[in-house]
């Protein structure tokens, strides 16, 4: 071997290790989130989601709220941040802290074994054919036959009710899923022995519809939230059951003009979940996702496309209230009760990666916003 090529060969060499060594040093002190935040540091590499799931098919609809990756491309890059409103939210006290009078018969855990990782990241735009801007903040991610241009011109529609100014309650706020659940705090990995369920509504979707709630009373608006457990002890059939449970309070109360499903996702990988959160006003909020449901002609919605310009409105305000809080909509072929008034939507309030604390204040702000934007609509 020729002194030359010795020495192209030690270049090489010391190449690999340069480059290696802040990968292995990561790992082994970080563990994955720690590899995920260096790789995506350097170079501005863009990295694909990891496996985003959410809600088991549920056989009374034949619907389900899954999102498939392959379909879209985002990166954590840092969000163009807008003047972040200020506004002063409810007192609210650590969900973690909070002890139930009655926990039900799938309480909370109070200790915690090691699992897979949880990975920590926040989604910026995405991009990819199915997405487009709104006018006014936020995306759509758009997973229907009707062309974006379409949607576009719809978006910029305005909502399809009136709000008048009165004492009667104007939302109703329930929760198909009701037991789904969340970390207890931030760190590391996830225990897998908890299937992120509980009966606790401390610590359930009930925790953070109350909060969304205490923000929608704190502005005037009059509120009816449902508090009833749909997917405990059966799964299966939730969403027939959450209709029995609304049908009855719309025709008492013809005065509500929004109607909230309020979940949260599964965004996970292969031992792996993920938490994505974004920091408004210096505290940590689990992201959020509006669903609004389309028609194909087979699931009985003939006014589908009212609720989307409603969701339209809602994204636009949380994004111009609080920015990098939305993930897009996602309009798909769903039907998850949405046939009922012309304000119906689901909302996942983060992700099982989150954590009880971030998603409570999402609650806050999903509240807030959603309180400002009904004020702005009375005559």
């Amino acid at each position: 071997m020729t002194r030359h090529k010795r020495r192209k060969i030690a270049g090489i060499i010391r190449l690999c290790i340069l480059l290696g060594f802040p990968l292995m040093i990561a790992f082994t002190v970080k563990g994955i989130p720690a590899m995920r935040n260096f790789l995506e540091k350097v170079g501005n590499i863009r990295i694909e989601n990891g496996s985003e799931t959410s809600h088991t098919p549920d056989t009374s609809t034949g619907t389900s709220s899954t999102e498939n990756p392959d379909r879209f491309t985002t990166t954590t890059e840092e969000i163009s941040q807008k003047e972040p409103s200020t506004d002063v939210l409810t007192e609210t006290e650590n969900p973690l802290e909070k002890n139930s009078e009655n926990s039900g018969d799938k309480p909370y855990p109070t200790s915690w074994t090691t699992g897979g990782a949880i990975v920590r990241t926040t989604y910026g735009q995405y991009s990819g054919n199915s997405f487009f801007n709104l006018d006014n903040g936020g995306q759509v991610n758009n997973q229907t036959s009707i062309p974006n241009e379409t949607l576009l011109s719809e978006s910029r529609c305005g909502a399809d009710f009136t709000v008048e100014d009165t004492s009667e309650p104007l939302v109703l706020i329930y929760h198909t899923h009701t037991t789904e659940s969340f970390e207890p705090y931030v760190r590391d990995f996830y225990d897998a022995n908890f299937n992120y369920r509980t009966t606790d509504e401390t610590k359930n979707m009930i925790m953070v519809g109350d909060a969304i709630q205490a923000e929608l009373e704190a502005q005037g608006i009059g509120v009816i939230h449902a508090r009833d457990i749909h997917d405990y002890p059966s799964y299966n059939g939730s969403y027939g059951r959450s209709r029995e449970t609304i049908q009855p309070i719309l025709e008492q109360y013809p005065s509500i003009k929004v109607v909230l499903d309020i979940h949260r996702d599964a965004v996970a990988g292969e031992g792996v979940a993920y938490q994505p959160y974004v920091e408004i006003n210096g505290k940590e909020a689990g992201q959020i996702m509006i669903i609004s449901g389309c028609d194909d002609g087979t699931l009985g919605m003939p006014d589908f496309m009212k609720n989307f310009h409603f969701a339209c409105r809602l994204q636009e305000q949380l994004e111009n209230d609080y920015s990098g809080l939305t993930r897009p909509i996602l309009f798909d072929y769903r039907h998850y009760n949405q046939d009922l008034t012309t304000g119906s939507l689901l909302i996942e309030v983060g992700s099982h990666g989150n954590t009880l604390e971030q998603v409570q204040y999402s609650g806050q702000l999903i509240g807030s916003a959603l309180g400002r934007l009904l004020n702005s609509m009375k005559g």
